[in-house]
């Protein structure tokens, strides 16, 4: 982490007993210097007015102002980056999801309720984080509003007017948008599209996944490193705003186009044929790649073992190489189509930055043309 000056850190949560916790991690931290805490949301929102921190981390479940109360009002009046600390059960997992398509940066699943004084088996794991999250400039933390989404969804007939073989415009250039020449592609071929994502992810989702139409003639498998117990949220949440169907990955599944499958915290997702059908293969046994299972890695890395169908591959926003390696042996072993979320749009621009670098990306997108561009290589 290459920080001159330390970053101020404000410690949100209710419980005294949290706050001492986790200020004793980063007590001799280089980076990072806790500069004061809070007791609940309101409280929060006046300290981060009075010390300007850099960084924040805040409980989910407080009282007065609760953490997705307090976060709605930051994101508006004072921006900075803030690592969310959450229970597991189904309601602290859907309160999580709601804060990061708000504005958090990433969150932080307590192992065991609202106060874990076990939280110490997790101490570098909260250490990463909010290193992380202190690095996220205030820029990309600005609120979207909320979109029709019935306007945000692709036309078939836009769609039909976006030639792969049309030349490149001086602004398409300028954009980053196609980076490559076209690889063959046959767009009446089989398809499926998979999609990784790290930090900011869940928000990048959103963006993607909602403008996709309902008739998308294609499988879609995703890898959002999260743990168990937050990607069914995360799914029920996508399924609710989408147009297509979204689901968590299940063994077995049978993939089917208009569908999104999202790889389960603590399992690899990979496919297996099935006579003329694919179904989905979980894995709890290969241990993480990078740090992470799923691994975005692991899933393209499969997927490249079945040349019957083409691939659209995207890349999006998180924090280290994810996906490079998979990429490569995507490209290696068929037609591929390889696009990465822009650095303007990226809460953290390192995933797309390290598969970018490979020389293999043939479209740069900001997060709200991805499906834009995913559409165009479809029939």
């Amino acid at each position: 982490m290459s920080i001159t000056q330390p970053k101020k850190l404000l410690i949100v949560d209710d419980s005294a007993f949290m706050r001492k916790m986790i200020s004793d991690f980063f007590g001799d931290h280089p980076h990072i210097k806790v500069i004061g805490t809070a007791r609940n949301g309101k409280d929060a929102i006046r300290k981060i007015q009075m010390l300007k921190p850099d960084v924040v981390t805040m409980d989910v479940e407080m009282p007065e102002m609760n953490g997705l109360e307090a976060l709605k009002v930051i994101m508006k009046e004072c921006p900075v980056p803030v690592v969310m600390l959450s229970s597991t059960t189904k309601s602290g997992a859907k309160i999580t999801l709601e804060a990061m398509a708000s504005g958090a940066v990433d969150f932080v699943a307590k192992p065991s309720g609202p106060i874990s004084l076990d939280l110490y088996k997790i101490q570098s794991e909260v250490i990463r984080i909010v290193e992380n999250a202190a690095t996220v400039h205030v820029s990309k933390l600005r609120h979207a509003e909320q979109k029709d989404l019935e306007k945000t969804t692709i036309p078939k007939e836009k769609v039909s007017t976006l030639s792969h073989s049309s030349v490149n415009t001086k602004d398409d250039i300028q954009r980053g948008i196609q980076v490559n020449p076209p690889v063959k592609w046959n767009s009446h071929s089989k398809k499926m599209v998979l999609i990784g994502t790290s930090t900011g992810g869940p928000r990048a989702l959103q963006e993607v996944i909602t403008r996709l139409p309902q008739n998308i003639p294609a499988p879609i498998l995703i890898v959002q490193h999260m743990p168990e117990g937050f990607t069914k949220s995360l799914a029920n949440r996508l399924d609710q705003l989408a147009k297509i169907t979204v689901k968590e990955a299940e063994q077995g599944d049978i993939l089917q186009a208009g569908v999104a499958y999202i790889a389960p915290g603590g399992f690899h997702l990979h496919i297996r044929k099935v006579g003329m059908s694919y179904c989905i293969e979980l894995d709890q046994s290969e241990p993480p790649r990078g740090g992470h299972r799923p691994s975005v890695d692991v899933m393209f890395e499969d997927n490249s073992k079945y040349n019957d169908f083409d691939k659209i591959a995207v890349i999006m926003t998180g924090m280290g190489s994810d996906g490079t390696k998979g990429l490569q042996a995507l490209k290696n072993n068929g037609n591929v189509i390889a696009i990465t979320e822009s650095a303007d749009t990226c809460v953290v621009y390192g995933m797309p930055k390290s598969a970018y670098a490979t020389g293999l990306v043939d479209e740069v997108a900001d997060v709200d043309d991805i499906s834009n561009i995913i559409m165009k290589y479809l029939p």
